[in-house]
């Protein structure tokens, strides 16, 4: 099962993320799921709502690409680590279009029944985001 969580995840960034096919995450989500952490801070998203984010994502930024660096796979949970470079081209939570490069990086967790996504967790810098898009100033963490 983990080798094929493994792939499942890969095509899942591919299909959803680099080809922009919308239409994937009916193919690859259950009508259930949930979705933690792709949003706004303790807002849990249903797949409907996944895709409007999705599509709200790839409106902003058409040319983003999503490559997945390492991958860890157990039972029915499958974990990636991933990183995506886009351009901000269109309006995006408010913000006019930049036209700056952006470059982000975030895990995924997916868990899987029946070859489906039925509840996943994602951690991605969205500060790192706001702040190459200009909506927020940058700060120093460390000297």
């Amino acid at each position: 099962m983990s080798a094929e969580n493994a792939a499942f995840i890969r095509r899942w960034f591919e299909e959803v993320w680099n080809k922009k096919r919308i239409d994937a995450i009916d193919e690859m989500a259950s009508p259930d799921l949930v979705g933690h952490g792709q949003a706004q801070h303790g807002f849990d998203m249903s797949r409907e709502q996944f895709k409007q984010f999705a599509r709200d994502v790839i409106a902003a930024f058409p040319d983003i690409r999503v490559d997945i660096e390492l991958i860890v796979s157990e039972s029915d949970l499958v974990a990636a680590r991933w990183s995506a470079t886009m351009t901000h081209k269109a309006p995006y939570i408010g913000m006019a279009a930049t036209g700056r490069t952006v470059h982000i990086t975030g895990t995924s967790i997916a868990r899987i029944a029946d070859g489906k996504v039925v509840e996943g967790w994602d951690n991605w810098d969205q500060l790192a985001l706001l702040v190459q898009i200009g909506a927020v100033p940058a700060a120093a963490f460390a000297a």
